[in-house]
């Protein structure tokens, strides 16, 4: 039955308030309005930025609310004037949206786009409505994208056509987790060949800034966690060693430093704990090394600034630095001809009515948990 420009009642998975489990319910997505897409959301995978907000950790979040941003889908219709995207494309919905207009998305140097909606909260659309109703309520969009649902409305600016030929349930890690952590060792601290690099924290991010710094070239990957169970996996795929701090007698940047001739070149902190951020620039080498912030914390940093002016480094980017729809089509494209393989980071494929199972699995340290909505439509 064609939909096209009517409203779809499907399942979504709603977050009433914080503290709470995510509901499955019958929602109404209306149709798309002029620059708008709407999606039939295939997979989709469970980030801890999810989590934070189920948490009650991000302040900005206006309830219920529809969570979900690492995705990928087929784009069922489009409201007038879309010309990127067709009904049939597979796609990536974006978190950081792309305008083409504004100072961010001309900058050759960043990649944030002043219309995104992460960080203000908003949980609407630039015409400050939502395309969400349940019982007759409104519900809330999250970072432009909202993929617990198995249909999605998004903007035109923030979602990209890729290749027919990838596994979808696969690529939709790229609209999060994987390209956070890949970029920001790629792109982020263009890690050099040879070099010497520590990543602290072995999840999901942590696994895949290891993979960039393999694809980069460096010489010696150190992994950090103080889980040893997820070593073997790390060594997989490019760590050369792993530590835990657990079995170290002295603080894990003396050991670092001890083991490295005086510090990494670069380290990469995918942890969010504030303590380890301060370890990993302490980690590096004092006259050149590159710390890359990748955690998101709820917490204050401070620290002597003796640190830096030595000569190190320290840095930080949203979606490991990448402009969303110039990039995400390469990722894709890099992902078919196997410059790297993402279905090793999956630990579990969920169907959509476990949602809060896989919430259940993160906090027990699995990697990636992806929740797929349409098993027929995955190839």
């Amino acid at each position: 039955m064609d939909t096209t420009g009517k409203v779809i009642k499907c399942r979504a998975a709603i977050l009433w308030e914080p503290h709470k489990p995510l509901s499955i319910e019958e929602i109404e997505v209306a149709p798309p309005k002029a620059h708008e897409v709407r999606i039939k959301i295939i997979a989709t995978g469970i980030c801890r930025s999810d989590d934070h907000v189920i948490e009650g950790h991000v302040k900005k979040i206006k309830y219920p609310i529809i969570l979900g941003h690492e995705g990928a889908g087929i784009v069922e219709s489009i409201g007038e004037g879309v010309t990127t995207v067709k009904p049939g494309d597979k796609v990536i919905p974006l978190i950081i949206p792309q305008c083409g207009e504004c100072r961010g998305c001309h900058d050759p140097y960043g990649n944030i786009c002043h219309r995104m909606d992460l960080g203000k909260g908003s949980g609407l659309l630039s015409d400050n409505t939502s395309r969400y109703t349940c019982k007759g309520q409104v519900i809330y969009n999250f970072f432009g994208t909202s993929t617990f649902t198995e249909y999605t409305v998004v903007e035109e600016m923030s979602v990209v056509k890729i290749n027919d030929d990838v596994q979808l349930d696969i690529a939709c890690l790229i609209g999060c987790g994987f390209s956070t952590g890949y970029g920001s060792a790629v792109n982020v601290a263009k890690v050099t060949p040879g070099s010497t690099c520590a990543v602290f924290g072995l999840g999901g991010i942590g696994l895949s800034a290891i993979i960039g710094c393999k694809v980069a070239g460096a010489a010696r990957i150190i992994g950090i966690d103080v889980n040893s169970d997820k070593f073997a996996k790390a060594k997989e795929l490019g760590a050369t060693e792993c530590i835990n701090p657990k079995d170290c007698e002295d603080p894990i940047f003396d050991v670092l430093l001890k083991l490295t001739n005086g510090g990494v070149n670069y380290a990469f902190e995918c942890i969010g704990n504030t303590d380890i951020m301060i370890s990993a620039i302490l980690s590096t080498y004092a006259g050149s090394g590159t710390t890359v912030l990748i955690g998101v914390s709820t917490e204050k940093i401070s620290f002597d600034p003796m640190m830096l002016l030595t000569g190190r480094t320290l840095k930080g980017a949203l979606f490991g630095g990448f402009k969303s729809k110039d990039c995400v089509p390469q990722l894709v494209s890099d992902l078919i001809s196997e410059k790297f393989k993402l279905d090793a980071l999956i630990t579990h494929r969920l169907p959509f009515t476990e949602v809060n199972k896989g919430f259940e699995l993160l906090h027990k340290g699995e990697r990636y948990v992806v929740i797929v909505t349409d098993k027929t439509a995955i190839c």
